[in-house]
């Protein structure tokens, strides 16, 4: 049974077709460039895919067909690179990539002048303070003053005492900074940006293409290193042929620039953004129709249907959604018929459970969100996987409808939901079988309503009239979904910093917070195992290890905050990870030993 990654894909499932090709559009038109788009959106709402689609289309229209493409990853170099040199060493590779293949001979010398000038940056930037912190060297004396020397250096205002100072800082920090800095010429930073300007449009210009540089995973990163990737954008949106993508959710990068300027108003977040990003392009929230069809095109996938049938089914779909201003949305009847699947096979089960649920994954708080939904579908997959193995009496769509039941409603609401099945003696609750009896009388309904659900009434009376009904025995239900049980019951045996430390380690992005070093500071040794057990319990919810699942970056800090709580994480990579770990892990394995069987010294 197959499961769906958690990666961006290239396949227009979400009909986000329109907005790329008015994007690309917008490229190309030589007289819109340079220009800088957003492509804004909230976490999971597909921003990678679209710029997948968007480059798609610039390589199927002749006017960009031979753009140079750049992907510059921003999350990446978190931690590891300073994020001006990396993107402007990036985009200055891609260039000579391309100017080994011009009829200009002269490009390519010209290619690599530019990237000499990269290399003067990276040394007048924070080169000293990366290496240092890689190596866990703390920065004192001449390292300090380098670091902030290079700062000055950087942004243009430095002088060459500062330059001295890197220099020095460098031999102090050891070999990582040497071979940086060429010890010919006096340049000085206003002159080397001028003449990398320079050098940057004669390359553009002698190759006559047009450079596109997508910045995906911006708001995944440190408010620094945002700063940084939109300054290092600003230096090239004053050259020619140039145009910047970037995807990031609004907020998040606001968020960053309020943190990074002090004191900074809404006013002046808004017009320094306005700036940087000239064109705001908003992913398109999915609807009823358009969270029906996502749910089809993942299903017809799962199933492994012919490439052919899947962009047939595709087409339909895409066609169906752009004329829903007339036409009544597509049946579950044709959507079957197109795959070659007979209506009443068990195949076809689950896209009409599709077609219930695609109403209530369009509502608050899902609101159609497609990482949330893909997510969601894993589950309901792995359930159903284990219900099979251990011959247990439940049916996919109402693993479904249970699964829908978690990830719409509080956490609070899904424990009741649960110590509800567990005190009832047989597994069935009469006082659902009352609800589903009400949901045509609203009123009557929330009277019926549990007190601590009502404040969800409207979401519950959609639930309750889904089929199938769950008034029957739940008890298959409450051992699969015995995870999300775990979680309720681990995080009430908390202290109150237990659970503080809980919500901050659940939403760490990088190994170094000194917010979550605190805070496990605070926490009592003896809730240390406890604490591993609600982090792991979450990551558990992640069927696909191909990325790093919430909650990593927590517990690995808190396995090196109490080694005592390594073999719970040792545990679940290896039922997860297997026998073959992602690259991601086999990396953390190298810095950390985490696999299984490993211990640390």
């Amino acid at each position: 049974m197959a499961v769906w990654a958690d990666i961006d894909t290239k396949q227009d499932f979400l009909n986000y077709g329109e907005a790329a090709v008015l994007v690309a559009e917008v490229i190309q038109d030589e007289r819109m460039l340079p220009t800088s788009i957003g492509v804004l959106g909230t976490w999971g709402t597909g921003k990678s895919s679209l710029l997948n689609i968007i480059e798609a289309e610039l390589r199927a229209d002749s006017k960009t067909r031979d753009a140079i493409v750049v992907r510059f990853n921003a999350w990446l170099y978190q931690g590891y690179d300073d994020a001006k040199a990396a993107l402007m060493e990036t985009v200055a590779d891609a260039l000579i990539a391309a100017a080994e293949h011009a009829e200009d001979k002269s490009l390519p010398g010209r290619a690599m002048e530019l990237a000499g000038r990269v290399r003067w940056f990276r040394a007048a930037g924070v080169a000293a303070e990366v290496g240092a912190a890689f190596a866990g060297i703390p920065l004192f004396g001449a390292a300090r003053a380098a670091a902030a020397a290079g700062e000055r250096l950087l942004e243009g205002g430095g002088t060459e005492d500062d330059l001295k100072k890197v220099r020095e800082g460098a031999k102090e920090v050891g070999d990582r900074a040497k071979g940086l800095i060429s010890d010919k010429a006096k340049r000085t930073p206003p002159r080397e940006i001028d003449e990398f300007k320079a050098e940057f449009g004669k390359v553009l210009g002698g190759l006559k293409r047009t450079l596109v540089v997508f910045v995906d995973n911006l708001d995944r990163c440190m408010p620094e290193q945002t700063i940084r990737t939109l300054e290092a954008m600003r230096l090239f949106l004053s050259m020619h042929r140039t145009a910047f993508v970037v995807a990031a959710d609004e907020e998040m990068v606001r968020q960053s620039v309020r943190a990074h300027f002090a004191n900074i108003g809404e006013r002046h977040v808004t017009d320094y953004l306005d700036k940087l990003i000239q064109i705001p392009v908003r992913v398109p929230r999915l609807g009823v129709r358009e969270v029906r069809a996502y749910l089809f095109q993942l299903l017809a996938d799962a199933e492994r249907m012919e490439a052919e049938v899947q962009a047939r089914l595709r087409k339909d779909l895409t066609d169906n959604l752009q004329a829903a201003w007339r036409d009544d949305p597509i049946s579950v009847i044709d959507v079957v018929s197109v795959l070659g699947l007979d209506p009443a096979s068990p195949q076809a089960v689950p896209f009409s459970t599709a077609d219930r649920i695609a109403p209530l994954l369009a509502m608050p708080p899902v609101n159609g969100n497609p990482r949330l939904i893909k997510r969601m579908l894993n589950v309901v997959r792995m359930r159903a996987r284990l219900a099979r193995r251990r011959s247990m009496p439940v049916s996919e769509d109402i693993i479904a409808k249970v699964a829908l039941f978690e990830r719409c409603m509080s956490e609070d609401a899904t424990k009741a939901f649960y110590a509800l099945i567990q005190a009832a003696e047989d597994g069935q609750i009469k006082q659902f079988a009352v609800l589903e009896g009400l949901t045509d009388e609203p009123a009557a309904f929330v009277d019926a309503l549990p007190e601590s659900w009502k404040r969800e009434a409207d979401l519950l009376r959609a639930w309750f009239a889904l089929e199938p009904k769950v008034s029957g025995d739940l008890r298959p239900i409450a051992y699969l979904g015995r995870d999300t049980a775990a979680l309720s019951v681990q995080k009430a045996a908390l202290s109150q910093a237990g659970r503080s430390a809980l919500a901050i380690l659940l939403g760490l992005e990088s190994r170094t917070s000194h917010a979550a070093r605190k805070a496990l500071e605070a926490v009592p040794q003896a809730e240390n195992v406890i604490l591993m057990e609600a982090v792991t319990a979450e990551m558990r919810k992640e069927v696909d290890w191909s990325t790093q699942p919430k909650g990593w970056w927590g517990a690995l800090l808190l396995s090196e905050h109490d080694p005592s709580t390594l073999v719970i994480l040792q545990r679940v990579i290896g039922e997860r990870a297997g026998e073959k770990p992602p690259a991601w892990l086999r990396a953390a394995n190298r810095a950390s030993s985490v696999l299984p069987g490993q211990g640390r010294s």
